[in-house]
């Protein structure tokens, strides 16, 4: 007569407490019910998060006599957007750069949304040009592998910086708390980044890597010739 082997003498050893589900089955690898949860929580945490900012925007709006209906279609589409990239980012992982992306695209669209219900777009559009340099900018920290990837990368990053800078000051002008007339302070900011992407290549120099002196040049000549552009507005010659 045919006999089982016990769980004891079974060829993976003695199983271990709570490794079956209530149905008999043991997990799939894949199921990790801590990580799990912990999307959930992410999920409802976004949700939370997205209606909270969408009852703020209203409330503020309708207390100031500003109250726009029709940009709640915008508003709250973006809030929604926003929630959905939110808890990618917090998961990590391969998944984490599309939550960022989502992340800004909706919180770009949520201040479109804000804006048009106080019905201050006019004076307040210097913003689109201020956040998406952020969402940009806010990636420098993230490290990749090779050498001329991670310094294109920090090259782009505080380019946004740059532009960001440039949309500060576009708003502080619209805004008037800024006299500027006269003065070509856009070249400034050209000398800037001009400045960023040169010292960005020669830090090019202490990587042992192929392409290297191809990559330099490409950064140092035009850095050259925008430095030279934005000295020519500055002096206005």
């Amino acid at each position: 007569m045919e006999t089982r082997p016990s769980a004891d003498q079974s060829p993976t050893g003695p199983e271990r407490p709570g490794t079956r589900t209530p149905t008999g089955r043991r997990p799939a690898s894949g199921q990790r019910p801590g990580r799990s949860r912990r999307t959930a929580a992410g999920w409802i945490g976004g949700a939370v998060v997205a209606a909270l900012a969408v009852i703020a925007v209203n409330s503020a709006s309708q207390a100031l006599g500003q109250f726009h209906w029709w940009a709640g279609f915008v508003l709250v589409p973006g809030a929604l957007i926003a929630a959905t990239g939110g808890p990618l980012v917090v998961r990590g992982g391969n998944r984490a750069f599309a939550g960022y992306v989502i992340a800004c695209v909706g919180g770009l669209v949520f201040a479109v949304g804000a804006l048009l219900m106080f019905g201050v777009m006019s004076r307040g559009w210097p913003l689109m040009v201020v956040l998406p340099c952020l969402a940009v900018a806010g990636t420098y920290g993230w490290q990749l592998e090779h050498p001329l990837a991670r310094g294109l990368h920090r090259v782009v990053a505080m380019l946004a910086s740059t532009g960001a800078a440039v949309g500060i000051t576009l708003q502080l002008i619209v805004l008037d708390w800024v006299e500027l007339t006269g003065v070509h302070w856009w070249g400034g900011f050209m000398m800037l980044a001009a400045v960023i992407v040169f010292f960005n290549a020669l830090e090019l120099v202490r990587h042992r890597m192929q392409y290297r002196l191809q990559a330099i040049a490409l950064l140092v000549g035009p850095a050259v010739v925008t430095f030279l552009l934005g000295l020519r507005f500055v002096r206005g010659w």
